[in-house]
């Protein structure tokens, strides 16, 4: 459990996937292509369709927003009378949501995403952070639950989310639960139960549909909600583009049907990869894979020699997160000539 001292500003948190960050850690010493794993994409992106010229010209209307919020709806199940908002990436809604809460004792269920605690803590909210799952919820007005979770894959049950939404509710409080990582295991989320008193789903485009530079993210949840969150957005908070893509990929159940699939079968073959290299796998999800390393940063230096990037984690000195790698024979060819200098 931790928590922020008061009158102390809370550290922004660090991230995968920046170039600068690589920069930092020694890039120059390696001057070919780099392998980027330190984030959880989708390798194989949703295959890029036609962008209507006006896309790019003209304001987006409100009949391509009903479109891509039609879309949404039946890709996660949303219930009809539930209210949704789209946005310019979730990272956008993690950082207004606070914005729209009278000041409130909030608990994030860790350790996970770190810009939640982040973001509720710059807006003046009591923030503490638990492990392990809460014997009570006496004392807290919002919880936040990242599932499945990131980095460890973390699942907590229907039964479970349900209860603490019905307790927190039934007092005004609130259940908010990030599902950026519900696409590839669909039968996690809690779409279906979207609209319940004092329940608020984000829902992640980027990741699943491997277009993070798209921004595209979703809030499902009462009607009164969502509109306030729209309105917080501003008017034409998703561009063109992001509607036209975002529409097509959402209404393609073929393709994230049969993608769902593939990402199993590479997330086994990558496991197994991994394990007969004595790197031992302890969580995950279909997009990242968690691995249990004697000393991380010490591996994480000896990969990025060969131009491969991970994520490693300061409060979890042993533990490396891997995204899945595009190419991954040019990722084992990397990870066989570090291990030939590297005692795991």
């Amino acid at each position: 459990m931790s928590e922020t001292p008061p009158g102390r500003q809370p550290e922004p948190p660090r991230h995968g996937g920046d170039l600068a960050a690589l920069r930092r850690a020694g890039a120059e010493d390696y001057a070919g292509e780099w392998i980027d794993l330190s984030t959880g994409i989708n390798p194989g992106p949703y295959p890029m369709p036609s962008v209507p010229d006006g896309a790019w010209t003209r304001l987006p209307s409100a009949i391509e927003v009903e479109a891509l919020l039609a879309a949404a709806r039946g890709a996660y199940g949303c219930p009809p009378a539930a209210g949704i908002a789209a946005a310019p990436g979730t990272q956008a809604a993690i950082q207004w949501l606070p914005r729209l809460f009278a000041p409130a004792r909030v608990a994030v269920l860790g350790p996970t995403y770190a810009e939640h605690a982040y973001a509720w803590r710059m807006a003046g909210h009591a923030v503490t952070e638990i492990e392990g799952l809460p014997g009570s919820l006496n004392g807290v007005d919002v919880l936040i639950v990242v599932n499945p979770n990131n980095p460890d894959g973390r699942v907590i049950g229907r039964d479970m989310l349900l209860r603490w939404q019905k307790e927190l509710a039934g007092r005004g409080g609130w259940l908010i639960v990030d599902e950026a990582f519900a696409d590839v295991a669909p039968e996690t989320s809690l779409a279906d139960a979207a609209g319940s008193p004092g329940l608020l789903i984000l829902r992640s485009f980027g990741k699943f549909f491997g277009l993070a530079g798209l921004r595209l993210g979703f809030v499902l949840g009462e009607p009164g909600v969502t509109r306030v969150l729209a309105a917080a957005l501003g008017p034409w908070a998703v561009c063109g583009p992001a509607l036209s893509i975002g529409t097509a990929a959402l209404s393609d159940t073929a393709w994230q049907t049969a993608m769902r699939s593939a990402l199993r079968e590479r997330q086994v073959r990558f496991d197994q990869a991994l394990r007969q290299r004595g790197i031992h796998v302890i969580g995950g999800t279909g997009l990242f894979r968690l691995a249990k390393i004697a000393d991380a940063a010490a591996f994480a230096a000896a990969l990025r020699k060969q131009g491969v990037h991970v994520r490693i984690f300061d409060n979890r000195p042993h533990w490396m997160r891997f995204g899945l790698p595009a190419d991954e024979a040019e990722f084992l060819r990397r990870l066989d000539m570090t291990l030939q200098q590297f005692q795991l």
